[in-house]
């Protein structure tokens, strides 16, 4: 798969289309070796990913790098590398649900899928909610951590071993970033299931607990405005951060490419 560097991240330069079917070829095969699990970077994640060994660690790790953040389309489109289009997880699992039914068949059966992540009762009703809408999907487990389990060995184990009674094709990380990738890098040789997402709020948008932006603010890169307005205390200290941050990363890279072209 064609890659492209972009702040030092190797990002995937696929479509919503070509990701899906990846993914859903990947739950086809059988269970072997080490979990796949795909990222998503936003404009976020390629701040933190600057200083994060342990997020650059992940994402080197990964399966799968898809740009979740219209400005990094943008960007990679300003420096001449330009990424097909915008892979948000939030749109690519249910895209994934909705590809399903045409697979079911080869399949045999419905793709089972395990929610982890979300505050309590959530992914009980994010999983209700999948089945109500897409009957070819069966969500065979869902599991909502208590705070800071990811510091707790014995949590981990517990998450695992329900992960493995459930035995599912596919596994919805929602811990949000880096805490999410983190996770599943460190316990991606343990976890039983063919291919984990690690896709932030998405559990919470199926069960209805947040609510998406209207389409034509997700088709001109403003769904980030939208999130700000509607969790401004948790977000507007982080968005401040990005925007001081972000196109001082795109100069240096625009900077980079002018002195890589002048030695060639």
């Amino acid at each position: 798969m064609n890659t492209i560097s972009l702040f030092g991240m190797r990002i995937h330069a696929l479509n919503m289309s070509a990701a899906v079917e990846k993914v859903l070829d990947w739950c086809r095969e059988p269970l072997a070796g080490s979990c796949r699990f795909v990222v998503t970077p936003n404009v976020d994640h390629a701040v933190m990913y600057q200083s994060s060994t342990g997020l650059r660690k992940a994402y080197g790790k990964a399966s799968l790098v898809l740009a979740d953040g219209a400005p990094i389309v943008l960007a990679s489109k300003l420096l001449g590398r330009p990424l097909p289009e915008r892979v948000a997880g939030s749109d690519l699992v249910p895209a994934i649900f909705d590809r399903q039914a045409t697979f079911q068949s080869t399949m045999n059966r419905p793709l089972r899928v395990f929610f982890l992540g979300a505050g309590p009762g959530v992914a009980v009703r994010a999983a209700h909610a999948t089945h109500q809408r897409w009957r070819q999907v069966d969500v065979v487990g869902t599991y909502s951590p208590p705070s800071g389990f990811e510091r707790d060995t014995l949590e981990s184990k517990r998450i695992l071993q329900r992960i493995a009674e459930s035995q599912p094709d596919l596994l919805l990380v929602g811990f949000g970033a880096p805490k999410q990738e983190l996770w599943v890098e460190r316990h991606s040789g343990q976890i039983e299931a063919k291919v984990a997402l690690c896709v932030g709020a998405t559990i919470d948008f199926l069960a209805g607990e947040k609510s998406r932006s209207p389409q034509w603010m997700r088709e001109n890169g403003l769904e980030w405005l939208h999130r700000l307005v509607s969790e401004p205390q948790r977000l507007a200290k982080r968005y401040f951060r990005d925007a001081l941050i972000f196109p001082q990363l795109v100069w240096q890279e625009w900077r980079k490419g002018k002195a890589s072209g002048a030695a060639n």
